[in-house]
């Protein structure tokens, strides 16, 4: 197994209504949920609770989920991930990271109906599973390859560059 950076990591998993919000312990190990906090239509509540989690936890980075189509191409929510996680880069001085999300919300769903929730009781937590599933592949994946997963946001610089 691989070093893993220390550090508590903060998972991000963007939706047009609701932002999925998880936390990773400080040894990486293990992805929990924390909160699912409502998608502002003035453009930095948002990102202000984010911001304060992330304070809150002393955290090392944010890990933005990606949605890409099982092809691997970029998806009408894409864009809106893209913008996001570059609007929480400028707000942060800590690093904002993309992993790919390929079936976490449906991960997610699965998950939930095995615990035998329905769809109705579960939706208020769905976005915090799918950011710990989120936050786990990448734990998983640094853990499995030795280097951070994804690519760095650069904020207000264009695409993300690989890290």
């Amino acid at each position: 197994m691989a070093e893993v950076r220390q550090g508590i990591r903060i998972g991000v998993d963007v939706g047009k209504v609701r932002i999925g919000v998880a936390q990773s312990d400080r040894f990486a190990m293990l992805a929990t949920p924390v909160e699912t906090v409502a998608r502002a239509s003035d453009g930095g509540t948002d990102i202000q609770r984010i911001m304060a989690i992330a304070d809150e936890a002393d955290a090392l980075e944010l890990v933005v989920g990606l949605p890409l189509s099982l092809a691997g191409t970029h998806t009408a929510s894409t864009a809106d991930a893209l913008e996001f996680a570059a609007r929480l880069a400028a707000a942060s001085a800590r690093p904002v990271r993309l992993v790919d999300e390929r079936l976490s919300t449906v991960s997610a769903h699965s998950a939930m109906r095995v615990s035998g929730k329905s769809q109705k009781s579960s939706r208020k937590i769905i976005d915090q599973v799918a950011a710990v599933i989120i936050l786990q592949h990448a734990l998983d994946a640094e853990r499995g390859g030795g280097t951070p997963p994804g690519v760095i946001v650069a904020p207000n610089e264009g695409p993300p560059i690989r890290g």
